[in-house]
């Protein structure tokens, strides 16, 4: 882990001791999942991010798929489960939601995403992340869904 990380980390710690992120599968007309990289932290992710006091989970939603890759919902998601992220932050869960209806957009986060990639559900590249990858081989594959990320 880089000292940006670290740092990124310890602060989220210390600013947010009870947190709650959301992420999406958005999936295209070929089937393939959207991916997102991050500038600050290694690997590929479902898109998503933190909930902000205040704000509602599937409003959080909208907001960092708007941010993080171009994408706005044009309807509800789905609620497809709740995680305990136990592995990278105590306390911390994550809301994973299925979005169906979308439209492209012009992302508007600067300096947060180095790329966007879509991919096959399960055959993801190399560097997708653990949780990633286990949340898509129970939504595509024969997994058992489990209740961590």
């Amino acid at each position: 882990m880089s000292v940006r990380q670290t740092l990124f980390r310890t602060w989220f710690r210390l600013s947010r001791p009870m947190t709650l992120g959301v992420r999406a599968i958005v999936e295209n007309e070929a089937g393939e999942v959207l991916l997102v990289r991050h500038t600050y932290v290694d690997g590929l992710f479902l898109p998503g991010g933190g909930v902000e006091r205040g704000e509602p989970a599937e409003e959080a939603l909208g907001r960092e798929l708007v941010e993080e890759a171009g994408v706005e919902m044009t309807q509800s998601a789905q609620l497809v489960g709740i995680f305990s992220n136990h592995r990278v932050f105590r306390n911390d869960h994550v809301l994973l939601y299925r979005v169906v209806n979308w439209r492209p957009v012009t992302a508007t986060s600067r300096g947060e995403i180095a790329e966007i990639v879509w991919s096959k559900p399960l055959d993801l590249p190399t560097d997708a992340t653990a949780g990633t990858r286990r949340r898509l081989a129970a939504e595509y594959g024969d997994e058992p869904v489990g209740l961590y990320w």
